[in-house]
């Protein structure tokens, strides 16, 4: 396994060679054109890097956590993931430190430990993903997506509560 990485680069050298490439030019470009996408896609990075860290310093996230909570307890989840559920959409970062957090006081073992660990494998970082990949296509228009993929995210998190008690409890 730890020689994939080497045999595979020397797999698409041989490959480029045989086909008559300008390997070093084709480096070249496409090096140039992954620094003009990175130009690209800066700003909306730096403006949800601030964002999250004004809906934590603010308090807005704990806010919504205590106004999500009475649901998510009528639902059945652990009362440890909800902050959880909340961040992953937004941020990556802070949510693993959140399953760490979990793991910590709970214990990975626990029903809340295994429902984080599936809520952290089945969920996205949805405005993070958004954000990048429609800046990079030069797409303005959400339309359909945000509330798509937030619905995935609930439906994802009702479902790692629901895999944990039938398969793992």
């Amino acid at each position: 396994m730890e020689m994939f990485i080497p045999l595979f680069t020397a797999a698409v050298v041989v490959f480029g060679l045989i086909k008559k490439v300008e390997l070093f030019d084709a480096f070249t470009k496409g090096a140039r054109d992954g620094i003009g996408v990175l130009v690209g896609i800066a700003p909306t990075l730096v403006g949800l890097v601030v964002a999250v860290n004004m809906l934590k310093a603010s308090g807005a996230a704990d806010m919504l956590c205590d106004f999500v909570s009475p649901a998510a307890q009528w639902l059945g989840f652990p009362e440890e993931i909800v902050p959880m559920i909340v961040l992953r959409p937004v941020s990556g970062g802070g949510s693993t430190a959140l399953l760490t957090g979990i793991y910590k006081d709970c214990g990975p073992d626990s029903f809340a430990g295994l429902c984080a660990s599936v809520l952290a494998g089945s969920t996205e970082t949805t405005f993070y993903a958004i954000a990048v990949y429609y800046s990079a296509a030069g797409i303005k228009k959400l339309r359909h997506t945000l509330p798509a993929a937030l619905s995935a995210d609930f439906t994802a998190a009702v479902m790692a509560v629901v895999s944990v008690r039938m398969f793992l409890s």
